[in-house]
């Protein structure tokens, strides 16, 4: 074993960033066993130096992250600061001074991530990243490296561990959205500002990570198709439960049929009660991943937290640290395919849509014209009515999106249609 440490810069001493500290700390004995050489923390670059870090050497403690990652001794630089900048600023400092980069930066990552894996080539550095797609479940490597001699063709999972929340207990104790995150915050599993987990705005940055890994091409959050979860009410729960589905926050990405096109979409759907992603409860990730070879994988576990994360930035850090010794670099961006993304007006899929119509004798016969009309088929109608009022549920067969839309501008327009109340997609079937 070489005797010289290998220097890590820590770039974030949050609630990731503190379990990382901790971990290197009391686990030094076997991480050096496993890496083949000790590992040291020469620095920890914080906004708030006041701060008590327990554990930490108030030493190593620095609010000037540029100097930090220009030292020229750094190995590897670990960031788990979050944002756009400086982060993306501080990696390509690293790489230009000599160290490779772990990252858990999901938002960074799915904006700028051809840059960064370009910057790391240029400099024979590595960029690894696990921990941003799913806190500790291993996603990124199997696609990576397990799955490399594979054709993965769809990645359909749960990345998103407060809007699950939400979703199963609005579907276990019958919640409606409010009560439900007003529980999460309480929790701890939801922020003070939700907005980038209840918008989908989390879950379409980790798509666009896991679809530009899968299919070998360039996705960047701005292809991915994105819907919250704000909209999704206690009535759409329970008619989800009639059909004998759930509602999850979905990440889909998917390889066209003729293999010439790939799609990224986040949005609420329901799935069946007999999927095994709508056996995923409380904060929980779940993805699959279907591949021509392997066929349907499933990785499972806990998506967010400062321990789960850590763990996954502490196994990229012993890989990185491998890679040091041996004078190597892991892989890198593999984009060769160039494929384009498709716009979701082209994604095929069902619908479930919820209309309140008046209660007349016709009123299903001119929907059904509508959708006719349109070039959807309907699967299954149900239809309650009282007092002059009624409401109608139909499902349809698979259609592409385009065509719902479509169908849905023409629905208004008919005055036997007072308006319509959901629009559902239906996956997992």
């Amino acid at each position: 074993m070489r005797t010289r440490p290998l220097k890590v810069a820590l770039l974030g001493c949050g609630v990731v960033g503190s379990e990382v500290a901790r971990i290197m700390t009391t686990h030094a004995d076997d991480l050096a066993a496993r890496i083949g050489a000790p590992v040291e923390l020469a620095g920890v670059a914080v906004r708030r130096p006041s701060k008590v870090r327990e554990g930490i050497d108030p030493d190593l403690i620095t609010t000037d992250a540029t100097a930090l990652v220009r030292r020229g001794d750094i190995d590897v630089v670990v960031e788990v600061i979050g944002g756009i900048e400086p982060a993306r600023t501080l990696i390509t400092t690293a790489f230009e001074n000599g160290a490779s980069v772990v990252s858990a930066n999901k938002a960074l990552l799915a904006e700028d991530g051809a840059a960064l894996h370009a910057a790391a080539e240029k400099y024979g550095r590595d960029l690894y990243y696990e921990a941003a797609v799913a806190g500790a479940i291993p996603l990124v490597r199997p696609l990576r490296e397990s799955l490399a001699g594979d054709k993965v063709n769809r990645v359909l999972g749960i990345v998103n561990g407060t809007t699950n929340f939400i979703l199963d207990k609005m579907d276990t104790s019958g919640a409606g959205y409010s009560e439900a995150l007003d529980e999460a915050t309480a929790l701890g599993y939801a922020e003070a500002d939700p907005t980038a987990d209840v918008e989908g705005f989390d879950a379409a940055a980790k798509a666009a990570i896991l679809a530009g890994i899968a299919f070998h091409t360039r996705v960047r959050i701005g292809d991915v198709h994105r819907e919250g979860i704000t909209e999704v009410t206690a009535a759409d729960i329970a008619s989800a439960r009639r059909m004998g589905c759930t509602v999850k926050l979905l990440a889909i990405c998917e390889r066209a049929a003729d293999g010439a096109s790939v799609t990224a979409r986040v949005h609420p759907a329901m799935i069946p009660l007999s999927h095994p992603l709508a056996s995923v409860r409380e904060a929980y990730n779940a993805v699959f991943v279907e591949a021509e070879a392997a066929g349907q994988l499933m990785f499972y576990g806990p998506g967010a937290g400062g321990s789960p994360t850590a763990s996954a930035v502490l196994g990229d850090l012993v890989a990185v640290c491998r890679n040091k010794l041996g004078e190597a670099t892991g892989p890198g961006e593999s984009a060769y395919t160039r494929l384009p993304v498709s716009p979701m007006g082209e994604v095929v899929t069902r619908y479930h849509i919820s209309l309140d119509v008046a209660d007349k004798p016709g009123v299903l016969a001119q929907v059904a014209t509508v959708f006719a009309e349109q070039g959807v088929s309907i699967d299954t109608v149900r239809q309650q009515g009282k007092d002059g009022e009624a409401s109608l549920v139909v499902v349809t067969h698979r259609a592409p999106d385009a065509a719902l839309s479509g169908t849905v501008e023409a629905l208004r327009k008919l005055d036997t249609v007072r308006g319509v109340a959901s629009i559902m997609r239906v996956e997992g079937e």
